[in-house]
């Protein structure tokens, strides 16, 4: 009998191009929902591809990876997104493309059914109406949990929306450069992590830190930190966010202890850093953490 939580992601796919000249699918929710598969907890994706190349290629990855597709809606006007990545000084930076089919989900195209389990979604397929009344009317029939993965993209990103998407959410994941931007400062960072989750009335705040790892409180305002080992090696840190959050999704989903939840979260995202790109294509690369986790 399988006990796991239905699982809902909604948001962007695009594709990451890097300075080499290679390319790599990616958009936060997308990897979220790639790893998930990996993982064996089949998501519904819910997004929207161009009537192009970029969008076929996307689609039959999905098919590869055994990726659900009736939440998958094709655009004919607007092509599939793309952001072009820099690295500057180990560091990734983005020039995300504008009006891509992501930025148009059509929310008459949306199931019409009450869904239950998590809704998992960001915050930068919000930048346009359509994609933005398409999320409101999936929290509307959606009757479960919510997890906010805040992504602030200058200069795509408004604070009253993002502030509001906080007020209905019951996990929120950012880092802290995203936290001082969004909540009010305070002395220290368990202050200011208790502040955020009585301001929006939280059940779990997580705080990603780069290489010190990342913090997580709840609303008993009980914490656990986690730190990536020192010998990882590095290729690039695109995605390592994302991974954490599909982690920390399963963990939800199959309501490990948070300290579980934050240990499995960076083991997982340690071992991709070692990667280029956000997602990986070879099965192997998951099965010792399946092995290990179920």
């Amino acid at each position: 009998m399988n006990n796991n939580k239905p699982l809902h992601i909604f948001g962007e796919v695009l594709f990451d191009h890097f300075p080499d000249g290679s390319r790599v699918l990616g958009g936060a929710p997308f990897n979220v929902a790639w790893h998930l598969q990996a993982f064996g907890l089949s998501p519904r994706f819910i997004s929207r591809i161009g009537d192009d190349p970029s969008g076929q290629e996307v689609a039959a990855l999905m098919d590869f990876w055994g990726m659900h597709k009736e939440a998958l809606q094709r655009d004919p006007e607007h092509p599939t997104g793309s952001v072009r990545v820099s690295i500057d000084n180990g560091e990734p930076h983005y020039e995300i493309i504008p009006d891509c089919a992501y930025d148009f989900i059509d929310s008459q195209l949306l199931d019409e059914k009450t869904t239950q389990g998590i809704l998992y979604h960001g915050s930068l397929a919000l930048r346009n109406l359509p994609s933005y009344r398409a999320l409101q009317t999936t929290k509307a029939r959606h009757q479960g949990k919510i997890f906010v993965d805040v992504n602030l993209r200058v200069p795509w990103w408004d604070r009253d929306l993002v502030l509001s998407l906080l007020h209905d959410a019951d996990w929120v994941k950012l880092n802290e450069a995203e936290l001082a931007e969004l909540c009010s400062e305070e002395s220290s960072l368990e202050n200011a992590m208790r502040a955020c989750c009585a301001q929006f009335n939280l059940d779990m705040l997580v705080v990603t830190r780069g290489p010190k790892g990342a913090v997580a409180c709840d609303r008993r305002q009980d914490f656990v930190s986690v730190e990536p080992p020192k010998s990882m090696p590095v290729v690039d840190t695109v995605g390592a966010g994302d991974a954490f959050a599909a982690v920390l999704l399963m963990g939800l989903s199959k309501q490990w202890s948070m300290d579980l939840m934050l240990d499995r979260a960076q083991a997982f995202a340690s071992n991709l850093v070692g990667r280029r790109g956000a997602t990986v294509t070879d099965s192997t690369f998951y099965s010792v953490f399946n092995e290990q986790w179920h």
